[in-house]
């Protein structure tokens, strides 16, 4: 849990479950600090949320704190939101083809990580499927669908209209950083038609 909050710390599950291991080991100050991050990015009004509040609530009683957000029942801590099986893959999802730009080709290694990724035209940052590749495989060809997702309560096909980008890292960090090869396409629609993705900038 530790390392996938490195990697991403904003994502729910991973903070969903940070929360569940501190209140077991009773730090419940880690708890409510991991829970309130993930409650801050949760779709407001979904069942993820609902889950993180009854949470939250008892991990500020078990705290002494005299702010309770909800009644917990017992079971709330260890199991803060309920996970939804993994989806299938839905026809909503995002094909195309991510290549290098000839102007930068100089500027790429064999080893360096490339990150696919898909997030809302408008709304949250965070994206709503992942893939990750080795710059040695490009030209690649990619599909981004709810098997990829990041989150159950964030997926592609809860969006009509995504962003696609492609980000070549030399680090592999999955947070972007300056000297990065970047690309990224418009707003298109899910489930339309095969996407050509060009890696043409270097990220400042």
């Amino acid at each position: 849990i530790a390392r996938a909050l490195v990697l991403d710390p904003n994502n729910l599950k991973v903070l969903a479950l940070a929360g569940s291991a501190a209140f077991e080991r009773k730090d419940f100050a880690a708890a409510i600090t991991h829970w309130t991050h993930a409650r801050q990015l949760a779709p407001p009004g979904s069942e993820f949320a609902a889950g993180l509040d009854r949470s939250l609530g008892e991990a500020r009683a078990a705290a002494g704190s005299s702010t309770v957000v909800a009644q917990a029942a017992p079971s709330a801590a260890a199991n803060p939101a309920p996970i939804p099986p993994a989806a299938s893959a839905t026809a909503a999802g995002i094909e195309g083809t991510v290549s290098l730009s000839p102007a930068l080709v100089g500027k790429l290694a064999p080893d360096d990580t490339v990150f696919i990724f898909a997030r809302a035209a408008s709304g949250p940052r965070m994206p709503l499927a992942i893939l990750k590749r080795k710059a040695s495989e490009l030209p690649i060809a990619f599909k981004l669908d709810d098997t990829t997702a990041m989150s159950d309560e964030m997926k592609l096909s809860k969006f009509e209209q995504v962003i696609v980008g492609a980000r070549v890292s030399r680090t592999g960090n999955a947070m972007p950083q300056s000297g990065d090869l970047v690309g990224q396409s418009g707003a298109v629609k899910a489930g339309g038609g095969k996407l050509s993705l060009v890696i043409d900038t270097v990220q400042p």
